[in-house]
């Protein structure tokens, strides 16, 4: 048989290999809905930056309370531009968020105020409602976005000391109010309570952050005296510096130490990570130094992320928020350690049993299947 120039060229093409639909196969009304999704997500985004403007800049604090302002007074009573504070009210209202008296008036007349219902997620710093700061957390993914998609490239990661203040403080503004309810909802665990009432009882907190969680213990039992550990400087500053102000700066201490390293001041009679063992890129070694310096009898408690039990497409709201955070915060933190476990936000607690028995523990507990965004564990 003869094979010409261009035969020679084309190889067969194997029965198995899956192609492209061709373009005309393609359902139109599916790819409208996609594109429609595309849209609503990007209107989000823009929505979530344009709270992050209004928290930083005081202007839903001003706007609080049923005040009814225009750009120039919002402006002069937060010391900011007048023509921004326009165009930001405007955007609020065209959102929704904001309304206006009279949207008929002349730009420099109008009157815009924050609903009462609004105000609890993004003005009460005290509410479990309060949302401004998931805002703020995007803002310092944003800011460290280069880093992070360098990360993605070779293996690396972000340290959280590249992610600044901006980071730092949004997670300790949106864990503290429930930090604060927390104390209550670990009263009905038995053995926790028993820990915590005992005479001169001393306890552990591993990846302290800001000081909230240890400054909420402190302050409902006052006879308990609390050490927290973390290894970010600017986090231990901060948190003794909190602990002054609450007025437990005499039993609450916070030592800039790796949390591995706790047994050199064992022994607790309970121990606490709150929201912290998925950040870590060692999380065995930190499990079984818990183990070591817990006192027999003590109690040891794990508050992370109440994800699915599972991975599965399609999953609900959790679950994607976890996913967020850990694409662009807790996953290159976790990474910008040698060696990683690269656990990431989503933390199944299969995965947890499994680091708690690698460490020594016999098994995992559920104590508390959920405490808004998270869930307790108890190792055993």
């Amino acid at each position: 048989m003869t094979i010409t120039t261009s035969e020679a060229h084309v190889a067969p093409e194997p029965a198995d290999i899956e192609r492209a639909p061709d373009a005309d196969s393609v359902d139109d009304t599916a790819v409208d809905a996609f594109a429609d999704r595309m849209l609503t997500s990007f209107l989000g985004a823009i929505e979530t930056m344009s709270v992050h403007l209004g928290s930083r800049l005081g202007w839903y604090d001003a706007l609080a309370g049923g005040a009814a302002l225009t750009a120039a007074e919002l402006a002069a009573r937060t010391d900011t531009d007048a023509r921004y504070a326009r165009e930001w009210l405007e955007q609020q209202a065209a959102v929704g968020i904001l309304t206006v008296d009279d949207a008929t008036a002349a730009p420099e007349d109008r009157r815009f105020s924050l609903p009462a219902h609004a105000e609890p997620a993004l003005t009460d710093r005290a509410n479990l409602a309060y949302m401004a700061p998931l805002a703020r957390m995007l803002a310092a993914a944003g800011q460290a976005m280069p880093h992070i998609i360098d990360a993605y490239r070779t293996g690396g990661g972000v340290s959280w000391q590249e992610f600044g203040a901006d980071a730092r403080e949004s997670q300790a503004e949106a864990n503290r109010p429930w930090f604060d309810a927390m104390p209550a909802v670990l009263a009905e665990v038995p053995q926790v309570r028993e820990a915590l009432s005992r005479p001169d009882a001393r306890i552990a907190d591993v990846g302290a952050g800001l000081g909230w969680s240890s400054i909420a213990l402190a302050k409902a039992y006052p006879q308990l005296r609390v050490e927290g550990f973390d290894v970010d400087t600017e986090s231990v500053v901060a948190a003794r510096d909190n602990a002054r102000e609450a007025g437990v700066a005499d039993r609450v201490e916070f030592r800039e130490q790796d949390a591995a390293e706790l047994a050199e001041h064992a022994p607790f009679d309970a121990i606490f990570a709150f929201e912290c063992i998925h950040d870590l890129p060692h999380p065995i070694d930190v499990l079984r130094a818990m183990r070591e310096a817990v006192r027999p009898g003590g109690a040891v408690l794990i508050m992370d992320e109440a994800v699915s039990d599972a991975f599965a497409p399609m999953a609900g709201d959790l679950d994607r928020l976890m996913y967020g955070y850990s694409l662009f915060v807790c996953l290159p933190d976790g990474r910008s350690h040698g060696s990683s476990a690269a656990t990431g936000t989503v933390m199944r607690p299969d995965t947890l049993r499994g680091y708690a028995r690698e460490a020594g523990w016999s098994d995992v507990h559920v104590i508390v299947p959920e405490f808004g965004f998270w869930r307790f564990y108890e190792l055993v």
